[in-house]
């Protein structure tokens, strides 16, 4: 019987060999590079495919990438799991944690080590070839694979051969990347061959390799081990390493072990790592062209095309790499591999490619180092987006979600949503873009007047598809989100703002204000006894906006009547979160043990907020409390990202996380931060670097993947409308208050 041999996939990489295709947001093997599956499938299914034998599967990746991972193993039985490093330091700590991984649930097994992005079509012939190292192994031997060498190749390491023994050879030194000379010689001589970067070793044997050769980074991996797995059993983990150095697995171990054995690969092998591979390994056609996307050739020879999001022409191209993504194009003779890196580097230099986004870097960039993503993400992909595919041009106002395939989605359309929108492109073009935000502000306005008004001159709840009323009830929340979006509106100098907010006050007093300055009702068929925190907020950001807006003594009057319901009966003193309210908002209804971390980082925003404009510094306090709260107990400790809901005493209730309350703690911790006290901008920084790396990196351009789940996997089949409203509010307010960096 075949011994069990878990294998571990290293899913790392920086993302440039193959920019513009491949990014650090997406490196190469999340891509579809030879038309059967992304390169970190075809790896999983390779391992999965031994004859005989048990072969538990774990990949390791950067933590910023579990969406991308978890996409590519939902449908893969791995019966191991997946490793995800918060901040990702080399392949030495990568394979010091799978090592640990082994000996604590598979003991001193048989492990083998092996990349992501390699090409191997002859999956017999591997497995062949990794049974042939398995007795040296089992000697004590770590076992590399060398792959005799096809041509002389400056780009990948060579292992020059020992003296043989049956099926191993001897390994007698190194040459990583030699010259060009130095590379023909080697494959005229012979006795070379190109390091495969696959790796076969018992378990206890790395042990003891670390333990002796690097004892410091192994003691640390240990100790971030076991910190993450007494939090969190496998399948999934999450590891943050700390400050263990980044170092790779051949300078720091391979390269200074004297029990090495190298077995001659039988398989055909390449990494990938140049165009000319990747043509080669594509199967061209009979002029030698790879054709990927939307492309037409004319005359064209040993060339490879491809576009991602438009049509590509080509005519007459000769022996050329041309790659086309909706945002950069590369051109270079195919054999000029090096020029990749050399052409990313340049352009994220100048601001124009996206900074790496993964987690690891996330806590300690400078201040402000998320401007430029911000501001490419938000004025050159989103909004121009949402302009083009938001407004429903055949009904009127704007569509409530799009799909991943960009295409608008027909649904009733909530008053929130449409308001939303109108919000959005008006504080858009406070910002400074310059795409089409009067015309959508009067369409929306028009829209929602002509079509969704209450004869008390408020708003109904929800229309059709096309329009028609749906749900005629006048809710507290929408006529918030209606008046917000009239502030912005008249910022703006639409002429017909000011009256519309003054008749939705008149509406909002006689339909939905209580008596006695109690607040107001949920909606106008309501309980009369009840009130809501969540509206309430949402009238307290209309009132602050409308004096923004005006400078109206009135509209802070309305505001502080909102902020002391909020101290008397929302806010519970005993556990710092928010309840609600009953017998007509005087005193706090049953507390029900739960809340939602998101609203807490409303609440937080929008009390500094008032504090800023009454000079009322008494109130911070219950900021930071609402704040504390949330960080403590609702967030997911696997991805950082606070939760939508939780008990009390941290236990999730809802254990999705959504986009928006990622957006609200990104404006709570500014908040926090201009009102002294604990320097969190650090803190900034890695709520924005989340917010990317979790919801919106992972999603086409300008859309976000809304729901992400307790380990990482994207839940969301739909992009809502109503997001961007959170979006635009919480990376303007990022782009404000950071403006100082920016100089």
């Amino acid at each position: 019987m075949n011994e069990q041999v878990v294998c571990f996939v290293l899913a790392g990489g920086a993302g440039t060999r193959l920019w513009p295709l491949s990014r650090p947001e997406k490196p190469k093997q999340f891509h579809d590079l030879c038309g059967a599956g992304t390169m970190l499938a075809r790896t999983l299914h390779r391992l999965k495919g031994r004859p005989e034998g048990a072969t538990p599967l774990f990949v390791i990746a950067a933590e910023r990438h579990a969406a991308l991972v978890h996409r590519e193993v939902a449908e893969i039985d791995l019966a191991g799991g997946v490793l995800l490093e918060q901040r990702g330091r080399d392949t030495a700590a990568a394979v010091a944690l799978a090592t640990l991984e082994t000996l604590r649930t598979f003991d001193d097994s048989l492990m083998l080590i092996a990349p992501s992005d390699h090409e191997i079509s002859t999956v017999g012939q591997f497995w062949e070839t990794v049974e042939s190292g398995i007795p040296a192994a089992n000697a004590g031997r770590v076992v590399l694979f060398g792959v005799e060498p096809q041509h002389a190749d400056t780009g990948y390491g060579y292992i020059e051969a020992g003296e043989r023994h049956g099926d191993v050879f001897g390994v007698r030194r190194f040459i990583e990347k030699p010259g060009r000379e130095t590379a023909e010689r080697f494959v005229r001589d012979g006795g070379f061959l190109w390091n495969a970067g696959i790796f076969l070793f018992h378990a206890e044997t790395m042990r003891r390799a670390f333990q002796a050769l690097q004892p410091a980074l192994w003691a640390a991996v240990e100790q971030a081990f076991q910190a993450a797995t007494g939090e969190k059993a496998a399948p999934r983990l999450s590891i943050d390493y700390g400050d263990i150095p980044a170092v790779s697995f051949d300078r720091a171990i391979i390269e200074r072990l004297d029990n090495l054995a190298l077995v001659l690969a039988r398989f055909a092998w390449t990494d990938l790592g140049s165009w000319e591979a990747l043509l080669a390994a594509a199967g061209p056609d009979e002029n030698g062209n790879v054709f990927a996307g939307d492309v037409a050739a004319i005359d064209c020879r040993g060339s490879y095309l491809s576009s991602e999001g438009r049509h590509l022409s080509v005519a007459g191209a000769e022996h050329l790499a041309i790659v086309s993504t909706p945002d950069a194009v590369f051109v270079a003779p195919v054999g000029r591999k090096h020029e990749m890196g050399r052409a990313a580097d340049s352009v994220r230099y100048q601001g124009l490619l996206p900074e790496p986004t993964r987690t690891e870097l996330i806590g300690t960039q400078r201040w402000g180092h998320w401007r430029p993503r911000v501001r490419r993400w938000l004025f050159e992909q989103a909004l121009p987006l949402w302009a083009n595919v938001g407004p429903d041009r055949r009904h009127g106002g704007f569509y409530e979600a799009i799909g991943f395939d960009g295409d608008a989605l027909d649904k009733p359309k909530r008053m929130r949503t449409m308001a939303r929108q109108v919000y959005a492109f008006a504080a858009a073009r406070r910002y400074g873009w310059d795409g089409p935000a009067d015309q959508l502000i009067d369409q929306g306005l028009a829209f929602i007047s002509r079509q969704g008004r209450t004869a008390a001159g408020g708003w109904v709840r929800a229309l059709d598809a096309d329009g028609t009323v749906l749900d005629p009830v006048e809710d507290s929340y929408d006529q918030a989100c209606v008046l917000l979006a009239l502030a912005e509106a008249h910022r703006c100098g639409h002429p017909g703002a000011l009256a519309l907010c003054h008749e939705t006050l008149v509406a909002l007093d006689v339909k939905l204000r209580t008596a006695g300055s109690f607040g107001y009702l949920d909606a106008s068929d309501a309980d009369p006894a009840r009130r809501r925190s969540n509206p309430h907020m949402h009238l307290l950001e209309a009132f602050l906006g409308w004096h923004e807006a005006t400078g109206d003594g009135g509209f802070l009057t309305r505001a502080e009547e909102v902020i002391d319901l909020f101290a008397s009966c929302f806010f519970d003193p005993e556990n710092w979160t928010l309840g609600e309210c009953s017998d007509a908002g005087r005193t706090p209804a049953n507390r029900i043990g739960e809340f939602e971390p998101g609203h807490h980082f409303e609440w937080a925003w929008l009390i500094v907020d008032f504090v800023r404009r009454a000079g009322r510094p008494d109130l911070v306090a219950f900021a930071r409390k609402l704040y504390a709260t949330a960080v403590a107990n609702g967030v997911n400790r696997a991805t950082g990202l606070a939760l939508g809901r939780v008990s009390t005493s941290g236990v999730p209730l809802d254990p999705v996380s959504r986009s928006w309350p990622q957006a609200e703690a990104i404006k709570a911790a500014i908040a926090l931060d201009s009102a002294g006290g604990a320097d969190l901008k650090p803190e900034i920084e890695e709520r924005v670097g989340r917010l990317f790396a979790w919801h919106l990196d992972p999603a086409p351009a300008g859309l976000w993947i809304d729901r992400i789940g307790p380990d990482g996997e994207p839940l969301a089949s739909e992009v809502p409308a109503s997001i961007l409203y959170h979006l635009v509010s919480a990376l303007t307010a990022y782009l404000d208050y950071s403006a100082d960096a920016a100089q």
